[in-house]
């Protein structure tokens, strides 16, 4: 295996490991978001993201995934990584269902299908 394959390999990886962590943060902040109360201000909802600690945890994990996208983009290729990012909506629908007991229908199974046939279609143009 080449550097380059080798790069693109480990790039691919960690964009892999953002889409995870960005679907863990997205429940976090769900999770967190009803310790807000019915009608948060701004200030309210900043303080809460300091203080209640699914709020805090879930930002910060944002900011882990942030720093790992910075790291797959320095030797990947934007075109391919940057749609596989869309992978966050399917590990968030399936942790939706999971654990929030949100109702799977076949209008969700159909777009997670599209999102994950997409991203085949636009890796197998990759390889060519």
């Amino acid at each position: 295996m080449s550097t380059t394959d080798a790069h693109q390999r480990r790039s691919f990886l960690l964009v892999v490991c953002c889409t995870i962590i960005g679907a863990a943060a997205q429940v976090l902040i769900k999770k967190g978001a009803g310790a807000l109360g019915p009608n948060p201000t701004m200030v309210q909802t900043a303080l809460a993201m300091l203080l209640t600690p699914a709020l805090f945890a879930g930002y910060s994990m944002y900011g882990v995934s942030t720093v790992l996208l910075v790291l797959a983009l320095r030797h990947g290729q934007l075109s391919l990584l940057y749609p596989v990012f869309a992978m966050t909506y399917v590990w968030v629908t399936i942790l939706s269902v999971l654990v929030f007991h949100e109702s799977m229908n076949g209008f969700k199974l159909a777009g997670i299908t599209t999102i994950v046939a997409g991203i085949a279609v636009l890796g197998r143009g990759q390889s060519t």
